[in-house]
């Protein structure tokens, strides 16, 4: 590979050490050199225009493959804002694709749609021969059609798994929505999609994510299905970002049972582009279905709670069994209760193990006790999402009416979190919600919607970030959550040549223009893995 010489650049390296430059020299896919003034001689150039340079972006937890899948076999939903609508995005995605084993949709909006609306008997009215599946927006939700229940063998009487639930009508029978982890039990029992559809949906998802200028992410949901794939790209040469990888541990899990088979993963995939290095917990659900575990009980009419996932018990013994195995302990955390019951596992672990440096995160934080904001910063990282910290143009925000204006407050609290002194990176969960690292960035520091989506006001705008604390969140950080740091992450000699070239300074422009970014070139390891047309 030719060196590469990149100049007339305003390169921002997010190495404290040194800031900035106005070159680059990119020698067998490597920074060799960065500087000022006069650039050295190169075998190919490229004038970058006085444009900004960035380190390339990582999203340290995001469903890669399941959310290339989606754009390869899913009818998207997300728009979808009444039931004429989402029938008919069925009806014609099954017309189009009448080869697909199961007509899979994701998306649907809960506000518009739930319990009270979805069910099989409606999927039923253009699905009724075929076996169909249709995920919320935060996949913590699906709704079967009649012909996929009965392929999974749920009838009326089929008891919930634990940590599962299958909501009945008045009388008893199954409508047909599914909450949490009777899901994967169900749709295990329906047919399969093939190997190659889910490497048409990994090369989807790779395009996807290098478009937007990532080159590294963690996949916060790793089974033997996503080490399989992503290792089979890995031996071919195919991948074109690094994947790390956070196994999962379920609540019928053992110390013993976690540890052996995520130490089997870790041993089977090492590196240096697929890794497995952290035990995934999903320690409550989503406010969405009810399952968000909190100290009080939720304050709007229906009222009640939900328990966390794992026991105070089964948590400090699985946390600290993994935690002296190594790995990093990453937990989807939503209500404060869970939050507490994660970081008390945690806390139990450094007592045991002593402190390391692990890199153990809590991810989404929508609600954080005000006493556990002030513990995190010295057990965990925020991975945060700020893009759901805004009020919603269309959507209905019932969270926020579960939660309580009391506790409004302690909802994605980010620079409360920040000021206590927590490490923190930045992550989108797409599929959940877009990818788009500008959008992102764009209502972490405005924490609102987007001008052409008609925002609302600012959801606690003293919470925002700056844009510096963004970029190190998707670059530098992110890096250090997916123990990448010593290689990429910032724009240093010997370090990868992961870089980005954007059509404008985000530093300089209006924070509600950010998302209009378009990212021009990435580079990963030296080479092009995306280039605009206008480039």
């Amino acid at each position: 590979m030719p060196d590469l010489l990149i100049h007339n650049a305003r390169i921002r390296t997010m190495d404290a050490a040194r800031p900035t430059a106005d070159w680059v020299l990119i020698r067998d896919g490597r920074i060799a050199a960065l500087g000022h003034g006069s650039p050295p001689d190169a075998s190919e150039t490229m004038d970058a225009q006085g444009r900004l340079i960035l380190p390339a972006f990582q999203d340290p937890h995001i469903h890669l493959l399941s959310g290339g899948t989606d754009l390869a076999t899913s009818a998207m939903l997300y728009d979808v804002t009444d039931e004429d609508g989402l029938l008919a995005t069925l009806a014609a995605h099954a017309k189009a694709h009448p080869d697909l084993p199961v007509v899979m949709g994701s998306g649907w909006q809960p506000g518009i749609f739930g319990d009270h609306n979805l069910t099989a008997a409606l999927l039923d009215r253009v699905l009724p021969d075929r076996p169909a599946v249709i995920y919320d927006s935060s996949f913590h939700n699906a709704c079967l059609n009649t012909h996929a229940l009965q392929m999974a063998g749920i009838i009326d009487d089929t008891p919930d798994p634990p940590n599962g639930h299958i909501v009945r009508d008045e009388k008893g029978r199954a409508t047909g929505m599914l909450h949490e982890e009777v899901i994967p039990w169900a749709v295990a029992r329906l047919p399969q999609l093939t190997d190659d559809h889910l490497r048409q949906g990994l090369a989807a998802a790779m395009a996807h994510a290098n478009r937007h200028g990532i080159t590294g992410v963690l996949d916060p949901r790793v089974t033997e299905t996503e080490a399989r794939i992503y290792a089979t790209a890995e031996a071919a040469g195919n991948l074109t970002l690094r994947i790390c990888g956070a196994a999962l541990v379920t609540e019928a899990d053992t110390p013993d049972t976690a540890t052996a088979r995520l130490t089997a993963l870790r041993t089977a995939h090492p590196g240096p582009d697929f890794h497995i290095h952290s035990a995934k917990f999903f320690m409550d659900g989503v406010f969405e279905n009810r399952t968000a575990a909190c100290l009080a009980d939720y304050a709007d009419a229906p009222g009640g709670n939900a328990p966390s996932m794992f026991g105070a018990a089964q948590t400090e013994a699985l946390f600290t069994a993994l935690d002296a195995a190594r790995f990093a302990i990453h937990v989807h955390v939503i209500g404060d209760a869970a939050t507490r019951r994660a970081l008390d596992g945690l806390a139990a672990a450094r007592r045991a193990n002593g402190p390391w440096p692990a890199q153990h995160q809590l991810t989404h934080l929508q609600l954080v006790a005000p006493e556990d904001a002030a513990r995190l910063p010295r057990l965990a990282t925020a991975n945060i999402q700020p893009l759901w910290a805004r009020y919603d143009p269309v959507v209905p925000d019932i969270a926020l009416d579960m939660i309580g204006a009391d506790r409004h407050p302690q909802t994605y609290a980010f620079r409360t979190l920040l000021d206590h002194g927590a490490d923190w990176c930045l992550s989108s969960d797409w599929p959940v919600s877009t990818l788009n690292p500008f959008e992102i960035m764009e209502t972490a520091l405005t924490r609102q919607a987007r001008r052409i989506d008609g925002p609302k006001p600012p959801f606690l705008p003293g919470e925002a970030l700056t844009i510096e604390e963004a970029v190190l969140g998707y670059t530098a950080h992110a890096a250090r959550a997916c123990w990448r740091d010593g290689y990429s992450g910032i724009l240093r000699p010997g370090f990868s040549a992961d870089l980005i070239l954007l059509d404008r300074d985000i530093f300089a422009c209006p924070a509600d223009e950010l998302s209009d970014t378009t990212v021009l070139l990435t580079l990963f390891k030296g080479r092009p893995v995306w280039q605009a047309p206008t480039l």
